[in-house]
């Protein structure tokens, strides 16, 4: 296993791709914290299954917008599993779906930037020095239309706040080298809930036929990738984007 003796926190792991890189997480040997703002219940059940698996995992809940609350999640995660090797900022604002998609412009760029930028950057800040003691490693979450456009309102402000991201993932895996790796994937097209309950279906008809490898991704994809930045065998890799879009790229 890829991950053995690992310590390793996800942030946003209720739902969506950060459950599904928590689970593969636990799979390839780690022990896992997993972070939630508000699905408590769906994160502690999600905990009790990897128990009942044999796995070891925590659930414990903080704003990762919250800087406070971001040095408690970091201080609790580290006692919990003894130490910190990984750190993946998973959890991101959701603008598109519920009530999220009824807030003005504004508000929805006010929400990605506390979550998708500040929280990136306050948890990689905070984590830093756990990390650093350990030789681990930081893995932020980015988006590919960020590196390559796309036209509308939406698409225009999580483009910004993720290209943020990136260039954050960049700039502070030099500041942490050689201690600690920083890296990021780049999820493009993937089968979550707004791509099951809310795209139009000939919306997605057309993207899955312009994507090389003819399907939109699986959450399990971007947890496979995720799962090798993780691991040793991506020890000489940092300050790096892996692309996760089934070829879908300029």
């Amino acid at each position: 296993m890829r991950l053995t003796n690992k310590r390793i926190v996800v942030t946003g792991a209720s739902s969506g791709i950060g459950r599904a890189v928590a689970l593969a997480c636990v799979r390839e040997g780690a022990a896992v914290v997993l972070n939630y703002r508000r699905s408590a219940q769906a994160t502690e059940a999600l905990v009790a299954e990897i128990v009942a698996g044999g796995g070891r995992a925590y659930a414990l809940g903080a704003d990762v917008a919250d800087p406070v609350e971001v040095e408690a999640l970091v201080a609790q995660a580290s006692a919990r599993l003894g130490g910190l090797d990984g750190w993946c900022n998973v959890a991101g604002a959701d603008i598109l779906t519920g009530a999220g998609a009824q807030l003005s412009d504004l508000e929805k760029l006010a929400r990605l930037i506390d979550t998708d930028l500040r929280g990136t950057m306050l948890c990689s800040w905070a984590a830093a020095p756990v990390l650093r003691e350990h030789r681990g490693c930081v893995l932020n979450t980015s988006w590919d239309l960020a590196l390559r456009g796309m036209g509308g309102r939406n698409p225009e402000m999580f483009a910004a706040v993720k290209a943020g991201v990136t260039g954050f993932t960049r700039a502070l895996s030099r500041s942490l080298a050689p201690e600690v790796r920083v890296n990021e994937i780049a999820p493009g097209w993937i089968a979550t809930a707004f791509a099951e309950e809310a795209m139009d279906p000939v919306y997605r008809a057309n993207v899955e036929a312009a994507t090389p490898l003819g399907r939109f991704g699986q959450v399990d994809d971007v947890a496979q990738a995720a799962v090798f930045l993780l691991s040793d065998e991506a020890a000489f890799i940092t300050g790096q984007t892996l692309k996760v879009n089934g070829g879908l790229s300029s």
